[in-house]
């Protein structure tokens, strides 16, 4: 069967890599067609589009770049159309896929919608709009069920979460080994997790870097985004003392003692790991205070919307100040809030689900068309 995946951010590439690997092993003579990533490619996907091509942050930043967003619109409709897939499957990135899918409702084309919209956040009005061109949804977080199915009377698949099959299924490394190959001291780790986009990155890279004059009994390693270029974090490090590491960030959480994560997939990556972090955010003015008014959430991320309670401190744009960060960075390292974190990530696992997401995703997927 012909297959059609859209991903437009790094997370959704991993996870629709994973989910490619479980079609191909179930349906051996599958056809992936995808706009993601580097990812999505090894697993045996036909690359259309990257996803650096697609990512705009916030609102001003749609709107400066609205053209070349219609442009990439029209483009995947035709391209599918081309195609004509067996099956159109979305990962995330709802601004862009929710277009298609009412586009491909119309061509009859069966839409999947793996990792849903976060219209529990923001948007809730999407549910119709999801009723209407959404003939599957596969659900990661536990109180996504609840939502769709008693909120809204719409059925969803709970299949667990993606990152516990990333983790377990990543090849081990040693503190050693790493510091090693990457030409690292023996100095205990603090990560930097600055994000995926330029524009985040230049902004949150920024002020984490300050933090180095003030801890110097440990070392600073930057996670590189898959999808830019080392010139440009080149740009932002200069001559400070910091190592950069790319496309490694399973590996560099794996060894790190504390890292400062910005807000997103990635806050939840790092609990995973076990490493105590500081979430860290600072957008666009207007695109923040736009924000602010019509998101519903006590939190950013997903850590501690799943716990329902703080379980890792938050600076958001005003607070996600030098000093203030410096404050948090210092407690997460040696403090008994240190331990408390610890503790609540064996919760937080436990809340997840089990393992196994893309596999079951994959054999739902195939099921509903083999009806």
């Amino acid at each position: 069967m012909k297959y059609y995946i859209i991903a437009g951010e790094a997370s959704g590439d991993l996870h629709a890599a994973n989910l490619i690997k479980a079609l191909k092993a179930k349906d051996e003579q599958s056809n992936i067609r995808a706009w993601g990533g580097d990812l999505m490619q090894e697993a045996g996907a036909t690359l259309v589009k990257h996803y650096r091509d697609l990512a705009f942050m916030g609102f001003w930043e749609v709107i400066t770049n609205l053209k070349t967003i219609l442009n990439n619109i029209s483009f995947c409709k035709k391209d599918i159309e081309e195609f004509q897939p067996d099956a159109l499957i979305f990962i995330d990135y709802p601004g862009f896929n929710m277009r298609i899918a009412k586009w491909a409702k119309t061509k009859g084309i069966p839409t999947h919608y793996y990792i849903s919209p976060q219209i529990w956040a923001w948007k809730e009005n999407r549910i119709k709009a999801i009723k209407r061109d959404v003939d599957e949804m596969y659900v990661i977080l536990p109180f996504e069920k609840d939502f769709y199915e008693e909120k809204h009377q719409f059925p969803v698949h709970f299949v667990g979460h993606p990152l516990l099959d990333a983790i377990k299924n990543r090849r081990s490394v040693s503190v050693e080994d790493f510091q090693k190959e990457h030409q690292l001291s023996h100095l205990p780790i603090i990560a930097l997790l600055p994000g995926s986009r330029k524009q985040e990155i230049t902004k949150m890279l920024n002020l984490m870097l300050k933090m180095t004059p003030y801890f110097t009994e440990y070392q600073f390693v930057i996670a590189g985004a898959p999808g830019q270029e080392d010139e440009f974090y080149k740009s932002l490090i200069g001559n400070q003392k910091v190592n950069f590491v790319k496309n490694k960030t399973y590996d560099l959480l794996s060894v790190a003692h504390a890292a400062l994560v910005t807000s997103g997939t990635a806050t939840l990556e790092t609990a995973l790991f076990n490493v105590p972090e500081v979430v860290c955010y600072k957008g666009n003015f207007i695109s923040y205070h736009i924000a602010k008014r019509i998101i519903k959430l006590n939190y950013i991320s997903l850590v501690n919307l799943i716990m329902d309670r703080e379980v890792v401190k938050e600076l958001i744009q005003d607070e996600f100040n030098e000093k203030q960060l410096q404050i948090e960075l210092e407690k997460i390292l040696i403090s008994d809030k240190r331990k408390q974190i610890l503790a609540d990530y064996k919760e937080l696992k436990e809340k997840l689900g089990g393992e196994g997401a893309s596999e079951k995703t994959g054999t739902l997927i195939i099921k509903s068309l083999r009806v």
